[in-house]
Order: C-alpha cells, then structure tokens, then sequence
C-alpha cells in the first residue's frame, strides 16, 4: 500500500481530540501518510463536531477537572487541523461507512459494548482495526475479534497507550538491565477521583454503570490500563484473588446547586482489591475505584517494584544501602540509541502517536501492533479474573477466564449478546 492510508473514526467521542493530536504528530514529523476520510456517530453533530475548525457544534464541555493533563482533556480538535486537502465524509451508520469503502483502517471509540460489533463488521469488510480499551466487552467477544482478524490476514491492535509513554518504556529498560534484581513484587492503589467519588455518574456516561454495556465498572474501564502496565513491566499474572465491592447502589449527576438531574442505578463494582500472583513467582497488590466519602486516598510512592537489589518507586531507583537516581536520567545518559530511536522515533513522546504510529506500520507491513488483539484479550482477562474471582470467592487462574473455563460473571453478558 503506497497510497495514504484511509482512516474512517466510528464513535466521535470525547477521547478523539487526544487521537487527533497523536496523528497531528505523525504528519508534523513525516513518520506516517494517511487521511482521515469518514467520521461516524449516532448522532450528525458529533461527527460535525470534529470535522472542520470554525464549523459544526461547540466542543463539549470537559467531565474531568482534578486532571488536566488526562487524555479525556486533550485541546478540542478537527480533522481540518490534521490535513487541508481532505475533509471526511460524516455518517450516523458504520455500516454505510464501510459499504461506502472510502475507508482502508478503522478507528473504533465506541462504548465499550460496541467494540466487537463495529469491529467484526469492519474485519468482515477488509478493514484494519484499532479499538479504544477495554478491547471488547467480554474475553470471548475479544477473542471472536482476534480470531476474525487472523482468518483475513487484517491487523487489530487495542488502544492501550500507557506502556508507549516515556515513563513506562524508561521502566522497563531499567528492569531489562537487572538494576534492581529479580522482581518480587508489585504495590500500587488509590481510591476515589475527585469529580467522581463517592457516587457521580463516571463522564455523565450512565452506560458506564451498567453491566451489559460497560462489562464491569473500574475493575474493568481503569484496571485493564494497569493490568497491561503490570504485564508489560513484571511479567504475565497467573493468578488473581480480588475482592469487588459495590458500596453505592446509585450514582448521579448534580447541577452546581446539588440538586439531581440525572440518576442511574449502579449494576457494576465500584471498587476493587486484589492479590496478584506472577507466573515468575513474584506476587503484587493492587486496589482502586471511584467509592470512598470524604476524599480520595493515593499511594503517593506508587506504584512501586520491589526486586532482589532495590525497588522503583514511580521512576526512581532506590538501591539497597539507600542510593537514590532517576531512572529517566539513567536512560538518557545509558540506553543505546538505536532503542531510543526504536521507541521515540523522531523524538516523538505522545504515547497517542506512537501507538497509532504502531498501527500503521502494522497496516504497512503485515506484521503485528506490540499492543494488538492477543494483548488485549489478555488484559481484559486479567480485569475478568478480577470480577470472576470476586464472583466465586476463589483465586482464579489467568488461563482459565481466557478458555472460558471459569465464566461465572461474564455469563450473563455473553448470553444478552449471544457469544
């Protein structure tokens, strides 16, 4: 393919400014040729919302303010910004987008519900595909979207950014260079968000909330992030053994006064506490969610990397005898050039861009994204061994939620989309 790849975005949601600073990125350092052709919602103004600058909509307001740096706050953008030679067709239907054929890679940002419809229709008519996480709405539904990738020789990745931002690909060199020994353990935790704790609705998204359109509450929409940090840095999990707590059986939306304007009743965890077992040996401890009155609670060290000869403590290296060093400067002064290049190419950092830069490449080359369908499946069923774990009151095995051995929580989701 030598012609500029066609990007059709189905689901025009508010995490699109982010992708559409990554892709600026891209063409601003001549790493990739694309053009975004097709913009799809269900509703007409917000594919409006995003297709020219001085046209359409007004932005929607952000939902999250404790944050500024989050992607969900990314600069409002369009895709007249990215590229003046082309402007997307809008459409309300992905499947009239893809009969259209305007489109060779698809986008797919809808709630998390619709990942394996969009993304099975869009496998079915040739298209490559990256998903926003969480990958699908179950482990089978995920694993339907590999299997359906594979049969056609089509790439599918999962939008799991985290692991290609500096800090991460920092800590893992650090650890590929045995600086602090063999790993034993994992900690990290937090509880509450300001905009969302004790018992708002999460983004003014109600569906979040439900358990067939959303899976899972943090557990699964924040957890599946840190399960695909944890297994990039420490290794493969074996087995989980959780706790999952609804304390709130409602949540709500408030105008500035207090008063209720919009309720909905809370089907999915709102916490989460669990006790990891590595398939190295090592153990960790994580917990989080979006309960908790009064205010939130961090482990400020966090996370935190325990091994044999010292610990790292966000990106800092701590030795035994007390030596304190930064592992980005450690990086910077250490690492071969040629990795730097490998992981930042161009000096490029936004964790959007680089990803979506894998994407393409893969698109490109025929050769697998390093976050595609396998590692999303794997993340959501390190989420679901959580659930599954907390259903059964037992550890569970990694292995046994991704074959559909243990399935006593997802049950239920699978039967209401017949998976």
């Amino acid at each position: 393919m030598s012609d500029p790849i066609r990007i059709g975005v189905v689901g025009c949601a508010r995490i699109l400014p982010a992708h559409f600073r990554g892709l600026k990125a891209l063409l601003d350092l001549d790493l990739a040729d694309f053009r975004v052709t097709a913009l799809c919602a269900r509703k007409l103004d917000d594919a409006l919302m995003f297709r020219k600058r001085g046209e359409g909509p007004e932005p929607r307001p952000s939902v999250i303010t404790y944050a500024v740096t989050d992607p969900l706050n990314a600069p409002h953008m369009y895709v007249s910004d990215l590229h003046s030679d082309t402007l997307p067709e809008v459409f309300t239907d992905w499947r009239d987008m893809l009969a259209r054929g305007n489109v060779d890679a698809v986008i797919n940002l809808t709630p998390v519900g619709l990942h394996h419809t969009v993304t099975l229709d869009a496998l079915r008519a040739g298209k490559h595909v990256i998903v926003e996480k969480p990958f699908a709405i179950s482990v089978r539904a995920g694993q339907r979207m590999v299997d359906e990738a594979k049969a056609r020789g089509l790439s599918l990745g999962v939008a799991e950014v985290v692991r290609y931002r500096e800090p991460d690909r920092v800590l893992r060199w650090t650890l590929d260079q045995g600086l602090i020994g063999e790993i034993q353990m994992w900690i990290s935790g937090g509880m509450g968000a300001p905009d969302w704790s004790p018992d708002v609705i999460i983004a003014k998204t109600p569906w979040r909330h439900r358990k067939l359109d959303a899976g899972g509450g943090p557990a699964v929409d924040g957890a599946v992030h840190l399960f695909d940090r944890i297994r990039y840095l420490c290794g493969e999990i074996d087995e989980v053994s959780a706790l999952a707590p609804r304390f709130e059986p409602m949540r709500y939306i408030r105008d500035a006064e207090g008063r209720v304007v919009e309720s909905v009743e809370n089907e999915v965890e709102d916490a989460y506490f669990a006790n990891l077992r590595f398939a190295s040996g090592a153990v960790g401890t994580i917990f989080g969610g979006v309960a908790g009155h009064g205010e939130p609670t961090s482990l400020p060290d966090g996370p935190v990397i325990y091994g044999s000869k010292g610990c790292l403590k966000n990106t800092t290296l701590v030795l035994d005898g007390g030596q304190r060093l930064s592992a980005l400067d450690l990086f910077a002064e250490r690492a071969d050039p040629s990795l730097r290049k490998r992981w930042f190419p161009s000096g490029l950092k936004d964790g959007f861009g680089l990803e979506l830069l894998d994407f393409l490449q893969s698109i490109r080359s025929g050769t697998p994204m390093e976050t595609d369908g396998t590692e999303g499946v794997r993340d959501l069923a390190c989420s679901y061994a959580l659930l599954e774990s907390a259903t059964l009151n037992r550890p569970v095995k990694i292995a046994d939620v991704v074959s559909g051995a243990v399935h006593a929580y997802q049950a239920e989701i699978d039967e209401h989309y017949g998976l």
